[in-house]
């Protein structure tokens, strides 16, 4: 279905996400090669980050970076710890100048009321917003489109196209056709969840294209669109997801446009001081979870010597009978508390290392937007 969509519309540039079969994204390559005779496939985690890019311009070069928090790895019902979630940059042959767009996906929010990955999530849009930011200063024109999980209202958006400028397509589009309020995940989708989405009747628009002209070029959104259920002449959608479809006009101006990518406007200090402040809640809570952990791995191995001074003052009792069988079971498990134990510690070590990193820079933003306003 997908593939026939993609053919039949003839894109310039098709980001796609979600793709975890590498047979799917061959299938698709060899289905579409005629009319996007380019692509690439972004690899990372243990299933794969899913990205991939089909283009009607010659690629020249790919970057692909994985976000240093992916949530958990015992969440295994979720599983985005797994899927390495990443965004990935190709720079393309765009007339006489190369053209720099980037897909990406970050971690799912699986309960808005009490969501425990918010700051994994702002960490990643923090992450994605200084990697554009520092990977586009040579370029003319910033494209960036993907699943980011996040309301438009959300933290996290706002600091992205805050600190960034991107624009919102939707918002600056002369036409749009579509999904009311432009949602990308709606109830009428078949492959959808009806009770998640029972607080949003309409559905919620977490899909984006967001762009912003750097040098001396101008982006303009003519035309929006979104699919709308099920696919023509089916009964089953693309996907649980709506497909998001831009058309820009991109052209150059006589004048150079404002390279800077960030705007210090007040709003943009509450953004930071917002997300500050988040992602200090989830380096409260890792710092706790830390310490369970590391207290586990402690009482295990106790239970360990224990065990083992018990072992060798029944073996100097001569003639005591030894349940070697309990003893062995018990050792067994004491092993696997500790193991488990301190692989979780460690990977906690490491979430608040990089919960502490985030929050210092975010620091730093805030009191470089502060002093120079």
């Amino acid at each position: 279905l997908i593939g026939d969509m993609l053919r039949q519309e003839g894109f310039d540039l098709v980001l796609l996400q979600e793709v975890w079969s590498e047979r799917d994204y061959s299938d698709l390559k060899a289905k579409l090669g005629g009319c996007y005779p380019f692509s690439h496939y972004f690899r990372s985690g243990v299933i794969g980050s899913g990205l991939c890019v089909f283009s009607r311009f010659p690629i020249l070069d790919t970057l692909l970076y994985q976000y240093s928090l992916n949530g958990y790895p015992y969440m295994l019902q979720h599983g985005d710890w797994f899927c390495g979630k990443s965004v990935g940059l190709v720079v393309l042959a765009w007339g006489s100048r190369p053209l720099c767009p980037c897909s990406c996906q970050l971690h799912a929010e699986y309960c808005r009321e009490k969501d425990a990955y918010l700051p994994h999530r702002l960490v990643q849009a923090w992450e994605l917003a200084q990697f554009i930011r520092h990977t586009s200063k040579a370029a003319d024109v910033v494209l960036l489109g993907g699943d980011l999980n996040m309301h438009p209202e959300d933290v996290g958006i706002r600091l992205l196209r805050g600190w960034t400028g991107l624009r919102d397509a939707f918002a600056e589009a002369t036409r749009f056709e579509g999904c009311e309020d432009g949602c990308t995940l709606i109830p009428n989708n078949c492959f959808t969840v009806k009770t998640e989405l029972l607080p949003f009747p309409l559905g919620i628009r977490i899909d984006y294209i967001l762009y912003k002209a750097v040098s001396s070029f101008t982006v303009k959104c003519e035309e929006l669109k979104t699919t709308t259920g099920t696919a023509p002449g089916m009964d089953i959608p693309f996907s649980d997801h709506e497909a998001v479809m831009a058309t820009l006009h991109i052209r150059r101006q006589g004048q150079a446009a404002d390279g800077n990518l960030g705007t210090a406007e007040p709003t943009l200090v509450d953004v930071v001081t917002e997300a500050r402040t988040e992602v200090g809640v989830g380096l409260r809570a890792a710092q706790r979870q830390r310490y369970s952990t590391g207290r586990m791995a402690v009482l295990a191995l106790l239970l360990l010597l224990l065990q083992a001074t018990l072992g060798t003052l029944a073996g100097l009792a001569a003639g005591q009978p030894f349940p070697k069988l309990s003893f062995s079971l018990l050792a067994f498990f004491a092993i696997g508390i500790l193991l488990l134990a301190t692989g979780l510690h460690l990977f906690h070590t490491i979430e608040v290392k990089m919960l502490q990193g985030t929050e210092e820079q975010l620091r730093m933003a805030l009191r470089t937007l502060q002093e120079h306003p």
